[in-house]
């Protein structure tokens, strides 16, 4: 079965997005864990988290994804930046240890003229410092689309980080279809050598999770522009076949396009029409 969804808001809690979900016909779904351009975060309601957990298993719910805040940079050269992104990623754990088997996902920062290897030294840091081998959800580093100076455009810079991650089995990769795309990996005419050189330099096996967007730009571009499914550069045929390849079709996905719910309805109803059960 695909396990297809969308973002949702969660100003109203893990019971309500649930409900939103299920409304739309979506087994999964992606949310902020707090402001997505800052570091609020609402009092966790533990009886939502358990109602919810409850409701998800009835409707037969995949694995859910927890954002953290795209202004979070955990590899600053300020050093009070880098605190404040070890404090949120360490609150956003230990709250996510109350809805079991959540993904974590981050993007791995930007190092600002530092260079790679220094950013990375910070980013592993981190990770050292946050992740407990007793947790039960697994952080995922997201794959970036190279704008200025990201960490995490390609697949040997995401494999410099999970190398040196201690808690191995707590740490793997969402790729982005967009990000991917706008990175220079040709998901459009060379799929199979794409997941081929994925799992030669990472693992299959560290691959957790997919974000779904088609782009506004052209390949290799590092822009980052999310279009509607099949309104952009990459495609309805790609897409069709991306999600139905074996790297990633029994993986949760993500649509993170630039829509309302109805619309994300329409999408999904879209691309479980063209997903080969």
């Amino acid at each position: 079965m695909l396990t297809l969804g969308c973002h949702l808001s969660a100003s109203k809690g893990f019971l309500h997005m649930g409900k939103e979900a299920v409304s739309i016909g979506a087994n999964t779904f992606q949310f902020f864990t707090r402001n997505p351009r800052g570091f609020k975060v609402k009092e966790l309601d533990i009886d939502d988290c358990e109602k919810f957990t409850e409701f998800w298993k009835e409707h037969d719910g995949g694995k859910i994804i927890a954002h953290a805040p795209y202004t979070l940079n955990a590899c600053s050269a300020d050093e009070k930046t880098r605190e404040l992104a070890y404090m949120i990623m360490s609150d956003d754990l230990e709250r996510l240890e109350h809805v079991p088997g959540t993904y974590y996902n981050f993007h791995p920062g930007s190092h600002v003229k530092q260079g790679v290897e220094v950013g990375t030294d910070y980013i592993v840091g981190l990770l050292n410092r946050i992740i407990r081998p007793e947790q039960k959800t697994i952080v995922l580093l997201e794959t970036m689309a190279g704008k200025g100076s990201e960490i995490g455009r390609t697949f040997e810079e995401l494999k410099a980080i999970i190398d040196r991650v201690d808690c191995k089995n707590k740490i793997g990769v969402c790729l982005d279809s967009c990000h991917v795309f706008d990175g220079g990996y040709d998901i459009v005419n060379d799929l199979d050598g794409v997941f081929e050189e994925f799992d030669k330099v990472i693992g299959l096996d560290k691959l957790y999770a997919v974000h779904l967007n088609d782009s506004k730009n052209p390949i290799g571009s590092h822009k980052d522009r999310h279009e509607l499914i099949g309104k952009g550069n990459i495609g309805m045929e790609a897409i069709t076949a991306f999600i139905n390849h074996k790297a990633v079709r029994d993986l949760p996905i993500v649509l993170e396009t630039p829509n309302d719910l109805p619309g994300y309805k329409q999408e999904i109803e879209m691309l479980r029409s063209v997903y080969k059960e």
